[in-house]
């Protein structure tokens, strides 16, 4: 099945139900949640929930199962958003074609919609009754995974390096850290989270581990190269903020066809870990090159 098709179905999938996993709208206090809401289904194409659920059926499991899960990777990745999209941080005006967050409910309620986002997940992650197919001690570990992947030696420690080193000189060991930490960790704590979920063997989990971290990395790498190539329409985001905030990129620093050459070279290694996987994981490996394929 082609990505686009696949991504397509677990989209509908998390958006149907994705709604029932908030407080309504309208609950009190009805800011914080219409914030939450605005930002949630905003648009977005499900990609780190998608993953997911590829790593849990590529080890023979079933996507309902891991829908909570699932929906609280989504929270999480809006949480991300919503805090990069700060003033503090990136000061983007625009995130999935709309304004961002904190341009329609203030920077006050928009850091508390990202913190709500945020508690939410993991409210979600502990509910093991909504899981009752699954052994408590792989919910577990795979909340822990989760929480590793996003704390201060994964995402928030990538961005806070990726803060310090702007305007400044980066040399391509700092860059790569970067883009690992504040990106690859979570595509990789995803996969990997629905594989415990599903309860992977270690050799498949040290396998899916390692096409986590290579295509982790490639999808930054052409999130790079989009925000000098891509059109904003399609994106549905600012182009050309990482040049004018003088951001650390792979394009500055290697040039536009050597980062493309890297982020190919990475996927193709990526798919070669899954050589001892079946058709099962056919999506995953489709994910992977459609991730040096996108536009968006």
């Amino acid at each position: 099945m082609p990505a686009k098709q696949y991504l397509s179905e677990c989209k509908q999938f998390i958006d149907q139900s994705i709604g029932q996993f908030l407080p309504g709208k309208k609950t009190y206090p009805e800011s914080i949640h219409e914030s939450m809401h605005y930002s949630v289904f905003a648009g977005g194409k499900r990609l780190r929930p998608s993953l997911l659920i590829a790593a849990a059926e590529a080890v023979g499991g079933n996507r309902q199962e891991v829908l909570p899960f699932a929906v609280a990777v989504e929270f999480l990745h809006t949480y991300t958003l919503i805090h990069d999209d700060l003033p503090a941080l990136d000061n983007d005006s625009l995130r999935r074609g709309k304004p961002t967050n904190h341009k329609v409910f203030g920077e006050a309620v928009a850091i508390l919609a990202g913190d709500g986002l945020l508690t939410q997940a993991f409210i979600l992650m502990s509910q093991a009754a909504s899981m009752p197919g699954i052994p408590h001690h792989y919910i577990l570990r795979a909340a822990n995974e989760l929480a590793r992947a996003l704390g201060t030696t994964g995402v928030i420690g990538g961005q806070v390096v990726d803060l310090e080193s702007e305007g400044k000189p980066v040399d391509a060991e700092t860059l790569e850290y970067i883009h690992i930490y504040k990106t690859g960790f979570f595509f990789k704590g995803c996969i990997r989270a629905g594989a415990i979920l599903s309860q992977a063997t270690e050799a498949q989990l040290g396998a899916l581990s390692q096409f986590g971290a290579h295509i982790g990395l490639a999808f930054q790498i052409i999130d790079d190269i989009l925000d000098i190539t891509g059109n904003q329409e399609e994106l549905g985001k600012d182009v050309g903020s990482d040049q004018d905030k003088d951001k650390a990129t792979y394009p500055a620093l290697f040039g536009l066809e050597a980062s493309k050459a890297k982020a190919e070279k990475l996927v193709e290694d990526g798919i070669a870990c899954l050589e001892t996987f079946d058709e099962r994981a056919n999506p995953l490996r489709e994910i992977g090159r459609f991730f040096v394929e996108r536009t968006f």
